[in-house]
Parts: C-alpha cells; structure tokens; sequence
C-alpha cells in the first residue's frame, strides 16, 4: 500500500508490561518498537494507545480469589479473561517502551480505566457500547484510513481492527509491527476474524 497524507497510524499499547520481562509480556513484544519507530517516520499524522489500569481492576485475577490468571469468567458484559495486574496506573509498566518513539503522537488515547469493565478496543471499552471517544476525534479530523501495529495482534489490534471497520474506516494492520499472546488458538481466530471483517493484513509497509 502506499501511505496518504491523511493516512493515520495507530499504535496500541506498545507498553513496558506487555514486553518481554513485563507482567503480561508478550514473547518478541518488543520487536514491534523499531517496526513502529520506521512507520511513525512516514505518517503524518501518530496516535497512541495506552492500558490504564486502576489498582484492583476487576479484569485482573487477583480481584476474584480462587481464579487464576488466563483463566474465564462472566461479567455483566459477557465472558472475561483474567489476567495478571498489569498497565497499572501511573507505574513503570504501564509507560511506553523507553525506545517507542512517541514525539509525533498527535493524541494519546487512555483504556481500561473504569475498575468494572476491561478494554481491549481503542474505540470501545468490553461492553461494545462505552466509546473512548476515539471515532469521533477521527471523523472530526477527517480521517478515512487507519493503519494499525502493536499489542497484541488477538487482543487489543484485533478488537480495534473490528471495531475500525464496523465504524466505517478503512483498516489495515501491519503484521510485522504487532504480536500475539495466542491462547488456544487465538492468533489464527483473530486473523480469520480481521479478514472475515475486511481488515487489509499486509506484512510491512514498504
């Protein structure tokens, strides 16, 4: 593909706790960031996604006793993976990786902090109905086309990938600038989903 001027990329949360050594560390996660840095050079126009949790949120195992990480329950908004504490608010592991470069996001986008309900979309919180306002900024600065790379590809991009296009906009997702968790077959559930959905998958921007 080639990149317009109004193309916008968007980065989902490339933070210290989903890289390797981070309390939810997705293997090779932080392999995306020299992907993303080579991107962000060539777009103009960069927002960041960033999991923001509080201390005790209900997604995270330790706030249901009993339960273990990666393990499911049932929310009031549908099934809910538990995960480690993670992307807690204001410490080391929710910042961004220290080699992201971040000087051209152009806005910075918060999810995951209301404490009743966990966030994987940049344009909805689990419910599928709580907007993060995300949409609305795109449409009012007249964005049509969004290009997406970061973590993890069967989580947070794919959420936001579906969410992108059942909101109308042209999606695509870069695969050598995400990776995946893959619980029991998740990446290749969230790739068939994407291309089910119309999500252009290319491996890199040339």
């Amino acid at each position: 593909m080639k990149i317009q001027p109004d193309d916008l990329l968007l980065v989902i949360d490339v933070q210290n706790d989903f890289c390797p050594g981070g309390a939810l560390g997705v293997a090779d996660g932080d392999a995306v960031v020299p992907v993303v840095n080579r991107l962000a050079q060539r777009f103009n126009h960069v927002v960041l996604t960033q999991d923001w949790h509080p201390a005790g949120h209900s997604s995270f195992a330790t706030s249901h006793p009993g339960s273990a990480p990666f393990s499911f329950i049932t929310m009031p908004y549908g099934p809910q993976t538990l995960w480690p504490d993670h992307c807690i608010q204001g410490t080391a592991g929710a910042a961004f990786h220290p080699q992201l470069a971040t000087d051209k996001a152009e806005l910075v986008i918060r999810k995951g902090f209301r404490a009743a309900i966990d966030s994987y979309s940049a344009f909805f919180e689990n419910d599928r109905t709580t907007p993060t306002g995300l949409a609305g900024y795109l449409r009012e600065r007249g964005f049509r086309r969004v290009v997406m790379a970061g973590l993890a590809t069967d989580y947070c991009v794919q959420y936001s990938a579906l969410d992108a296009r059942r909101l109308g906009f042209e999606t695509t997702v870069v695969l050598s600038g995400c990776r995946a968790i893959d619980l029991a077959g998740s990446l290749a559930a969230a790739t068939a989903a994407m291309r089910q959905a119309g999500v252009t998958l290319v491996d890199d921007i040339a």
